[in-house]
């Protein structure tokens, strides 16, 4: 937590891909990035290089000298760090999803409940100018009450890393619906408004990321090692309190074009919205004048969401408040649907959350 008037200090745990990507936008706020931490020194040293700032191999030498910390490593490790950090006093905002397993993310959400700062998950789709867009035309009424959303996050080929952590259940606690579907899932409970959720009922599928003839254009990360136990495409259907519903489709690697697009059933009218173009589309039908139906294309600007969620978890420490949105709980419930997907998967059948 931050305690003056000075510039806010930000410490980064796991200085991999991920913490480079937003120690660059980092460096462009009126914060100071005042420390970095990772057990390699390799990630140390190349992090050291790029921005310019100490790095150091023991969290507890950061969390005394910042404000604020980022928890970027692998999910395995997120318990470990945000948990450190919170004792510690900090603020943190740590990367999708809250942890590898519905149990260390339960034990974060405790520690984050008795913490004197707070915590905050890296949903940062919900801060692209489309989805802010939408998500007020929501909360005014316009497309009356949202009851099915159909979310899709799909690659053609997009395995991250065959042999990284990444395809490691011990330590990214799943595959594609851990990586990729967390965002869709995450998206399509804030249009909702998240509702209590009532059912799961979930398929996973690993028919890629085990092939020796798995062809593909690029990789994030090496394709060298064998390790790959994780799922690489996953369907679900979610049903939520009041008769509302999600259904999710999911993917690494697929036979079929990419599709990050969200379409929204509402009401009075529906949305489209495309991740991947950045574009939003407001369907509306009236009899007013004569029947009719009308698209709109929302255009928005081309505003970074990586930067809009950094500013927002900056203005929340500078106030001493923890942000209203992408909480912990919400990042909590995200988690426990995802843990009822892998659930209902392994059973072949689905799964209630009012257990």
């Amino acid at each position: 937590m931050q305690s003056d008037e000075t510039a806010v200090r930000v410490g980064i745990v796991g200085l991999g891909g991920i913490a480079q990507f937003h120690a660059e936008r980092l460096v462009e706020t009126d914060a100071t990035l005042a420390v970095g931490m990772d057990v390699d020194e390799a990630a140390r040293d190349s992090f050291a290089e790029a921005f310019g700032v100490e790095t150091v191999g023991d969290a507890a030498a950061l969390y005394d000298r910042v404000d604020a910390v980022l928890v970027t490593t692998p999910n395995r490790f997120h318990e470990e760090y945000a948990v450190g950090a919170l004792e510690a006093g900090c603020d943190v905002l740590v990367e999708k999803p809250l942890a590898h397993t519905l149990d260390s993310a339960e034990r974060i959400a405790e520690a984050a409940a008795e913490a004197p700062g707070f915590l905050t998950v890296g949903f940062h789709t919900r801060f692209a100018p489309p989805v802010e867009v939408l998500q007020h035309r929501i909360d005014d009424g316009d497309l009356g009450e949202v009851r099915h959303v159909e979310a899709n996050y799909l690659r053609r080929r997009g395995v991250p890393g065959r042999g990284t952590w990444f395809t490691e259940a011990a330590v990214a606690g799943g595959g594609a619906v851990i990586d990729l579907g967390v965002h869709a899932v995450d998206l399509a409970l804030s249009l909702h408004g998240f509702p209590e959720v009532v059912e799961v009922s979930a398929v996973t599928r690993s028919e890629f990321g085990g092939r020796d003839d798995y062809a593909y254009l690029h990789m994030w990360g090496e394709d060298g090692a064998d390790e790959f136990d994780v799922e690489d495409s996953a369907s679900a259907f979610v049903r939520l309190a009041d008769g509302r519903t999600i259904s999710l489709e999911t993917a690494w690697a697929s036979n079929r074009e990419p599709d990050q697009t969200f379409h929204v059933r509402g009401t009075d009218g529906g949305a489209r919205f495309d991740k991947a173009a950045g574009e939003l589309t407001l369907y509306d039908a009236s009899t007013a004048g004569g029947h009719h139906l009308a698209d709109t294309t929302v255009e928005t600007r081309d505003d970074d969401p990586h930067r809009a969620e950094q500013e927002a978890f900056l203005a929340a420490v500078r106030a001493g408040e923890p942000p209203e949105r992408n909480t912990v709980e919400q990042a909590l419930t995200v988690q426990r649907v995802v843990d009822a997907i892998y659930r209902s998967a392994e059973r072949g059948e689905a799964v209630s959350l009012r257990e």
